[in-house]
């Protein structure tokens, strides 16, 4: 059985006025049908422009300089936008950080979300306008007769992200990106969301990327995990192999910083001093090496490789494998 997505040495770039800028960098990994993979990171990593590459919405600004990006055995890097188009929001779904920024504030929900129906699923105006109705009735949304006539404004932000949610997940999507989707929402609809992901997944075969910095979600999620750091993979395992046997500083760093339900109150949680390298910042050696405890000379100078840990299990560092993994209890 062959992946659904493989995604092969990505680079991204975009032109500013100091020129051209590399966001993402030799970023691949492979997804399999019916599977998610958990992409994890603090903001400005290199997650949503990863996303949005494969989905091919960069903007003007924007190119993928290099790399493949197969799914189904097409390559979504070299597909003109006429092509693109087919696979957006039929094949390939995704559920965006901001409802705002795509839902258009001058039609109604119902219309916007009939125009994606009736294209990918080929049904007629009465009947996509039921079928809509049953989407938003799934995200929970209580009241969706009279929701679906709606413009984006008169709803909560909440709302606006379950009806996003609702027409991401209306075309049964082969492969669902989903940049943060339940950021907006209160921990009861984000349970209900997680589970019409997982439910979605399970009777469609759909693949999941799921892209978050909430690590609670990627444990009940995640198949597969990725850890971006400054527009690069740092390092990638299955999802119990990275919480029990996390290789990489950073990583193991992410992992002290969850709160347990047994924290002794006189010990503090653990915290990543410092910020994520600007993508404008030129830097000779590790990315992580001006917030790393273990940081040597060479960490400085030299850039290191992904480095094979265990089967399936990669990490960016010269002393992966060789570090403290968990905080004394």
């Amino acid at each position: 059985m062959g992946y659904m997505l493989s995604v092969r040495n990505l680079q991204t770039a975009f032109h500013t006025d100091a020129g051209e800028i590399v966001s993402v960098e030799d970023v691949s990994f492979d997804l399999n049908p019916g599977e998610t993979l958990g992409i994890v990171g603090e903001s400005g990593c290199g997650k949503s422009v990863t996303s949005l590459s494969i989905i091919r919405l960069l903007g003007k600004s924007g190119r993928i300089s290099k790399g493949e990006i197969q799914f189904e055995n097409q390559d979504l890097a070299k597909m003109n936008e006429k092509e693109m188009r087919k696979i957006r929001g039929g094949r390939i779904s995704m559920i965006f950080q901001e409802p705002m920024t795509s839902l258009n504030p001058v039609f109604t929900i119902g219309y916007q979300m009939q125009e994606t129906i009736c294209l990918h699923l080929q049904m007629g105006k009465k009947e996509s306008r039921a079928y809509a109705i049953e989407m938003l009735k799934k995200v929970g949304i209580p009241r969706a007769e009279s929701v679906i006539d709606n413009y984006p404004h008169e709803l909560s932000g909440g709302m606006r992200q379950r009806v996003m949610i609702a027409m991401a997940l209306s075309c049964k999507p082969k492969l669902l990106i989903a940049d943060e989707p339940t950021t907006a929402l209160d921990v009861t609809i984000q349970a209900q969301i997680l589970e019409l992901m997982k439910k979605l997944r399970k009777e469609s075969g759909t693949s999941i990327m799921l892209i978050t910095h909430d690590l609670g979600v990627v444990a009940e999620m995640a198949d597969r995990i990725i850890v971006m750091y400054a527009g690069q993979v740092i390092e990638s395992a299955d999802v119990y192999t990275l919480f029990d046997h996390p290789a990489h500083p950073y990583t193991i760093g992410l992992m002290n910083s969850i709160p347990t339900v047994d924290l002794d109150d006189s010990k503090r949680l653990e915290s990543i001093t410092g910020t994520v390298p600007s993508m404008y910042q030129k830097i000779r050696g590790c990315r992580f090496c001006n917030r790393c405890k273990y940081v040597t000379e060479r960490c400085r100078n030299e850039a290191p490789p992904l480095t094979q840990q265990g089967e399936g299990h990669l990490a960016r560092c010269f002393f992966a494998g060789n570090l403290p993994q968990k905080k004394e209890a």
